[in-house]
């Protein structure tokens, strides 16, 4: 099951939103189909780029179920559903599911710095509770909280715990990871810029940053990748490493929500405590941009 849904290059996706702070339902249809159109493998809706941290319950929802009907089954569509409180953990996921979604993308509960024993504890009591599969994230400079190989090791004989989204950038814990999952557990990169190192050791795919800005090129690297073509998917991915390093010049999604204003696909408005890009990070993110064949 792992695998199978979690494949390919998936879009970590922006949440777009008007000048008065208002989530654009008009805007994120059109992303969507930006992204149908572009041949992105799968959706997840609300992580970390989707300024989850941001929304309420309601606006969470609303906009996981904005892109499940859009999508209207033509790939998968994967809610981030992850919380630092468990309860709400099974909440979000459970409403997740209530509206569609197919799977669920649960980060480490950040800022209380749970134990490896709490990890577990943690994810296990979301699994019992919710039918969705589940993929773990994993992302330690945003959360203060890394779970270890052995706890992912642990957590995948659980089921509906079906993959796991590195986000560390280290191929060694990927390497680990592999080594100790049934070959159906999915490791996806969460780091663009060395997802194809990743697959190389076994990944099947990234949810990525960059795909919100180049989604037709990141379809080509993967479809590289499946052909077991590493060489060509190496090539493909070279131009875009301008933009796996620059749409990270201040904190995701702001740099990248200012690339998708200037493609005219969405507004650039982020709810505070995001700030606008600065004006003296303008040209980075414009020459990543122009190297990745996106904006001349």
């Amino acid at each position: 099951m792992g695998q199978a849904m979690f494949r390919g290059s998936m879009v970590a996706l922006v949440t777009p939103m008007r000048d008065d702070g208002a989530v654009d339902f008009a805007a994120l249809d059109r992303l969507v189909d930006f992204h149908l159109e572009s041949g992105t493998h799968a959706i997840v809706a609300v992580g970390t780029t989707g300024e989850a941290s941001t929304l309420d319950v309601d606006e969470h929802i609303g906009v996981v179920e904005a892109v499940v009907r859009r999508v209207h089954g033509r790939i998968p569509v994967i809610a981030g559903t992850g919380a630092n409180a468990t309860r709400e953990a099974i909440d979000l996921t459970r409403r997740a599911a209530d509206v569609g979604a197919d799977a669920c993308l649960l980060v480490t509960p950040y800022y209380n710095k749970p134990t490896q024993e709490g990890l577990y504890q943690h994810f296990r009591a979301v699994a019992q509770a919710t039918s969705l599969p589940i993929l773990l994230y994993n992302v330690p400079g945003r959360t203060a909280c890394d779970l270890l190989a052995e706890t992912v090791i642990r957590l995948a004989a659980i089921p509906r715990i079906v993959g796991v989204k590195e986000a560390t950038g280290d191929i060694r814990r990927g390497v680990a990871i592999r080594a100790g999952t049934p070959p159906d557990f999915a490791l996806i990169s969460g780091d663009d810029a060395s997802a194809v190192e990743l697959a190389a050791v076994g990944a099947t795919g990234v949810i990525s940053v960059t795909a919100n800005v180049a989604p037709a090129r990141m379809h080509a690297v993967w479809e590289a990748v499946y052909a077991g073509e590493l060489d060509r998917a190496r090539a493909l991915d070279r131009p875009l490493g301008g933009l796996h390093k620059n749409l990270f010049v201040e904190s995701n999604p702001i740099p990248v929500k200012w690339a998708l204003q200037q493609m005219g696909l969405c507004g650039g408005y982020l709810r505070l405590p995001l700030t606008p890009l600065a004006a003296d990070k303008v040209a980075y993110v414009r020459e990543a941009l122009a190297q990745g064949g996106v904006l001349a």
